[in-house]
């Protein structure tokens, strides 16, 4: 049986304009994945659990769409474009616009594991570089487009949390020194204001810190292609994505989950309990109507 590009989860009440979607946290590795780097290396790149974590939001009346696929294998939240020249064993037909991100490894089709490890023992041919765009790419792009636009038709508007989870820290180069930072609880990203609604940001934001969590907003992460993709609040098109800290709910080395993570299950489910309630006060005679 092949592998499914991604499951969608329909809302278990009413419809909201609310779709949630988790694009890394996919842990099915295709049987053409011929990494050469040590599997458990390989799913620490993994949002791991964070499909479980959003589950409520079904509860809430909106929409899941969650990849099947690792993000080690294709990333959906990278352009189509977004391809590091040196994964391929020969050269891209068509042009391409690698991040910097990407040129250090970490592009579409990634090229490094963690701690400077490489994926692949040779690099890729363009035929497998494709294979992945239109069987996994495409279709779980084709599901965010067409939910978004469903639900824009049914109620005029239509958002999108795009949900992710986070190193517990990073580091921070000052003079010439490296320092350990702790990132908050949450980062909330609306690439500054410009992928969703900036009230809605801020509505969850108070909403998690009234929760005893700290929340950061678009610092160091804003969204990325899913975000600048979708997000276009003048056409009623909302995308804010959401960080959360891994050290909240699980072991970052082993990927064991902790004594965390059925608090900040039952948490987030709250969390989108209440952006559904304000979601339906906006146009109760659309929700009525459904």
């Amino acid at each position: 049986m092949s592998l499914l590009p991604y499951i969608i989860t329909e809302p278990a009440t009413a419809k909201i304009p609310l779709l949630v979607d988790s694009p890394h946290s996919g842990r099915i590795y295709p049987a053409d994945f011929a990494y050469s780097c040590p599997l458990p290396l390989l799913r620490q790149t993994e949002d791991a659990y964070v499909d479980e974590l959003v589950r409520g939001a079904s509860k809430a009346g909106a929409t899941i769409i969650t990849a099947e696929f690792p993000r080690s294998y294709i990333d959906v939240n990278r352009s189509e474009d977004d391809i590091d020249p040196a994964v391929l064993a020969e050269d891209w037909p068509f042009s391409l616009n690698p991040s910097e991100r990407t040129l250090q490894g970490l592009g579409l089709v990634r090229r490094l594991c963690k701690s400077n490890v490489p994926v692949y023992s040779a690099p890729l041919s363009v035929g497998e570089v494709t294979r992945r765009i239109e069987k996994y790419y495409r279709p779980y792009h084709g599901a965010i487009s067409n939910t978004m636009a469903r639900h824009a038709g049914m109620f005029g508007e239509s958002y999108l949390i795009n949900a992710h989870s986070m190193p517990g820290q990073s580091f921070e180069a000052t003079d010439g020194q490296a320092r350990r930072l702790r990132h908050a609880d949450f980062i909330l990203g609306d690439r500054d204001g410009t992928s969703c609604d900036v009230s809605f940001t801020r509505r969850s934001q108070h909403i998690l810190q009234d929760m005893g969590y700290s929340v950061a907003l678009n610092d160091p992460y804003k969204g990325q292609e899913i975000a600048r993709r979708y997000g276009q609040p003048a056409n009623g098109r909302h995308v804010m994505q959401l960080e959360i800290n891994r050290q909240l709910y699980m072991n970052e080395q082993t990927l064991e989950k902790t004594d965390g993570f059925a608090k900040l299950q039952n948490n987030l489910t709250l969390f989108f309990n209440f952006i559904a309630e304000d979601l339906a006060a906006v146009s109760p005679d659309r929700m009525a109507a459904e």
